[in-house]
């Protein structure tokens, strides 16, 4: 391309860029094409970077270079957490690309200021009090995921009240700055209050809900990336914005409407909390329990089981112990189908990247609505560390905090068989009826060691 000015280069590699991201999106909302979304969104951001380099703009490299070394440095440790840990993984990704949209909007309105045009210091504004909240509060979700901090909402009264008064005092600032951007003692505000905010936000949410609570913070970084885009005069950006914070927003509408709440309901109805009325409950009610042994024989009978992943299969990393599991019973000539939720786990698609993970056939995970019509033909449902979205308390109970959230419908099988470690709530610390019922069989302990003598006593009996 010699000739060829590096004004046009740029603009070239940034269009390829936004065509794959374009298209990454396209290919990640299939799990047959999600490795190829990967790739593409891989090599759309390592243009973009490219293309950046090439601007005439850069004075040094030098502290560009210590930057990517420090990144480097900081960032291939994070990416080799294990499965269980990508929630919070991803909710840390989010806080560091809020920081520098808050930190680069910073410093483009010291830069600027007092001179700074009425449009431009609105979406400034925009910018940094999204990126703030952002940061502080993907921080506290990671907190809350990492156990690090109370995973049930913490509430006082009038908190609602106390939150949204803080957000329309810095929006309240932030129209004063737009209309007197000479006012450089009020700009450490719409800095300080939503940094204040974003803790705030996240505290009363009970992690039941982190996985739409992670989506939506994706959205808000997205959004400040968009408006920063604008600051910077980068068309690349505010499109891989736009993009970002459309995609986020929509999956989490997705998954408000798979628990049948409302963003409201979500970010303001503190649920999660342990249900008092109930405490004594499981004491007082018994349940069957059976071995591995026992299990293995009733799933060597059946001719359909449907398999049903929960958070507990991700804490014990069981899913290839699973994946063992579903080939035994299938050389038995046994219709074995996997039930995915969309909330189950802790992010969103936790459930199908674990089992993909494990090479399991993408046409053998089932979402809620394709395998709850097949369950009063399933013979054997089992449920491996799932707990709230097969409680069947949303259907019956009209008191219960989860009351019309569609849940995957186990309960409609011939048998039940539960593998947990203990008759403990579940995420949203609510009590599961369906443990109790005459044809759920308990099968207590660690879900990968579980799954796995039930692999071996298969194996014996099938010799």
């Amino acid at each position: 391309m010699t000739g060829v000015p590096t004004e046009h280069i740029i603009e070239i590699t940034y269009l390829i860029a936004t065509a794959l991201f374009i298209l990454s999106l396209k290919w990640l909302s299939s799990p047959t094409t999600a490795r190829r979304g990967v790739f593409a969104g891989e090599i759309g951001m390592l243009l973009a970077v490219v293309g950046t380099l090439l601007y005439h703009g850069i004075v040094e490299y030098k502290w560009i270079v210590i930057a990517l070394v420090l990144g480097s440095i900081i960032g291939v440790p994070l990416g080799e957490v294990a499965m269980t840990a990508v929630p919070q993984r991803t909710a840390l990704s989010h806080a560091f690309g809020a920081l520098c949209v808050t930190l680069v909007g910073t410093a483009e309105y010291y830069l600027r200021a007092p001179n700074v045009p009425p449009f431009m210091m609105g979406v400034l504004s925009l910018e940094i009090i999204l990126g703030s909240l952002t940061f502080t509060g993907s921080l506290m979700a990671a907190g809350k995921l990492q156990e690090i901090l109370p995973q049930r909402p913490i509430t006082y009264k009038g908190q609602n009240i106390v939150n949204l008064g803080l957000l329309g005092v810095a929006i309240v600032v932030a129209g004063v700055l737009v209309a007197h951007p000479e006012k450089m003692q009020l700009f450490p505000a719409i800095v300080g209050i939503p940094l204040v905010f974003g803790v705030m936000m996240i505290i009363p949410i009970g992690g039941a809900d982190m996985p739409t609570v992670i989506s939506l913070l994706n959205s808000y970084a997205g959004l400040s990336a968009a408006a920063m885009g604008f600051v910077l005069q980068s068309k690349l950006l505010i499109i891989a914005g736009a993009l970002d914070g459309a995609s986020g927003f929509i999956l989490s509408v997705n998954m408000s409407k798979a628990m049948n709440r409302s963003f409201t309901n979500v970010l303001f109805g503190a649920f999660g909390q342990e249900q008092a009325s109930h405490a004594g409950t499981a004491e007082a009610r018994s349940v069957k329990s059976a071995s591995p042994e026992e299990a293995a024989g009733i799933l060597a009978a059946a001719n359909k089981v449907v398999i049903v992943p929960g958070y507990g299969m991700a804490v014990a990393q069981a899913q290839h112990k699973v994946r063992e599991l579903f080939d035994g019973l299938t050389k038995r000539g046994i219709d074995v189908k996997f039930g995915i939720h969309p909330v189950a786990g802790r992010m969103p698609g936790h459930m199908n990247v674990l089992l993909a993970e494990a090479d399991i056939p993408y046409d053998k995970l089932l979402d809620m609505d394709e395998i709850n019509g097949e369950f009063s033909q399933t013979d054997v449902a089992l449920i491996i560390g799932a707990n709230d979205v097969t409680n069947p308390a949303a259907r019956t109970d009209n008191t219960s905090p989860i009351f019309g959230m569609p849940i995957l419908d186990v309960d409609k099988a011939r048998t039940v068989m539960v593998i947990k470690r203990s008759m403990g709530a579940g995420f949203a610390g609510i009590e599961n009826p369906l443990y109790y019922q005459d044809k759920t069989l308990m099968l207590f302990g660690d879900a990968k060691n579980f799954v796995g003598s039930i692999v071996r006593e298969l194996a014996g009996g099938h010799e």
